[in-house]
């Protein structure tokens, strides 16, 4: 695995629908191929972060240290291209998402949990603009993985409304009741 982290790479944990089986892993995919990622593993954060759906059920990872759950999803190593690629996707020009440092240990079946090796890498989390108020949303309750279950509901990009923002989707989900 350690032959896979090369110099010019990112370790990026992914916990949502880039993750092997949802609808945005076409992108990790692509980037495999095309040499500008490598899976190393199934893992889970250090400490507990806030995982919550949003609007349309995207995956928000809150920035509440010590809060929530540890989280399960995958650890990539990604070429500097491919982070730009994810950057894209995650819209963090845009405010969507922020890219910040994350601690995470890989899943082995052969050690301990306690055993085995921390890494130290990136996550998309929820913008600070926002993040708080979605993890109020939803009742300061959130889960440790985006499984098929949290996922059921969720809306493709392509498909939701286009004539407003996905800020201002985020933001009347904010203000509504919750469910």
């Amino acid at each position: 695995m350690v032959a896979a982290i090369e110099q010019d790479r990112r370790l990026v944990f992914t916990y949502g629908t880039l993750k092997r089986g949802f609808s945005n892993h076409v992108l990790m995919q692509e980037m495999i191929r095309d040499g500008d990622a490598a899976f190393l593993g199934i893992s889970h954060t250090v400490e507990k972060f806030p995982l919550v759906c949003g609007p349309y059920r995207v995956p928000f990872l809150i920035n509440l240290a010590g809060a929530g759950d540890c989280v399960l999803g995958e650890l990539y190593s990604v070429s500097p291209r491919g982070v730009a690629r994810m950057d894209e996707l995650e819209g963090v020009s845009r405010g969507h998402y922020e890219r910040l440092p994350i601690s995470v240990r890989l899943i082995s079946i052969d050690d301990s949990d306690e055993e085995a090796p921390v890494f130290q890498g990136e996550a998309y989390y929820a913008h600070r603009s926002y993040g708080e108020e979605l993890w109020e949303r939803n009742g300061k309750k959130g889960f440790c993985a985006y499984s098929e279950s949290e996922a059921k509901g969720y809306v493709k990009r392509k498909d939701r409304p286009q004539g407003i923002t996905f800020l201002d989707q985020i933001q009347i989900f904010i203000e509504s009741t919750s469910e």
